[in-house]
């Protein structure tokens, strides 16, 4: 007696949309690891002195540090154009090397947020951001700032008080 060859079933409807909505969750969670992994790279942390002087960071990457520039630390460097500074939350402070030009604004006691890298103890800037006028400071850098109390919000708007006054 012979048997007949065994058929395969045919696909339902059913079976083949839940193969395309499979497909169609794998095409996009593979399009989200992309931009993702794309993201990483140009993503720029913001820290506080206090927060590096806790948990230091690596040092081959770029980060923002903010606070105020503390009085008294702004200095030229050995280097041509170079300007060495601290910046202060009022809980820690992080010496600054930046060659470059500094903004207009840039002065001490003023708020400012730089970009760069840790370099052992000491931060080299590529980009300084100074504070452009009396009532407006990164969200991060006021928070810092309120946290360690050298940052009040007024009536009259937001008003700093410098370390040391």
């Amino acid at each position: 007696m012979t048997q007949k060859p065994r058929q395969k079933p045919k696909m339902t409807r059913k079976s083949k949309r839940l193969i395309l909505i499979g497909c169609g969750l794998g095409f996009l969670g593979l399009a989200v690891a992309l931009v993702m992994t794309a993201f990483e790279d140009s993503v720029v942390f913001f820290y506080s002195p206090s927060d590096l002087a806790v948990k230091p960071t690596d040092p081959d990457r770029r980060i923002r540090i903010g606070g105020l520039v503390e009085d008294g630390s702004v200095s030229t460097g050995p280097g041509e154009g170079e300007i060495r500074f601290r910046v202060t939350d009022g809980g820690a402070t992080l010496p600054v090397v930046y060659v470059g030009i500094l903004p207009d604004l840039f002065r001490e006691g003023q708020g400012v947020v730089a970009q760069g890298a840790l370099v052992g103890e000491t931060f080299k800037a590529d980009e300084v951001l100074a504070k452009h006028d009396e009532t407006y400071m990164p969200p991060e850098v006021a928070k810092a700032l309120k946290e360690q109390g050298h940052w009040q919000d007024g009536a009259e708007g937001a008003t700093r008080k410098v370390p040391g006054s």
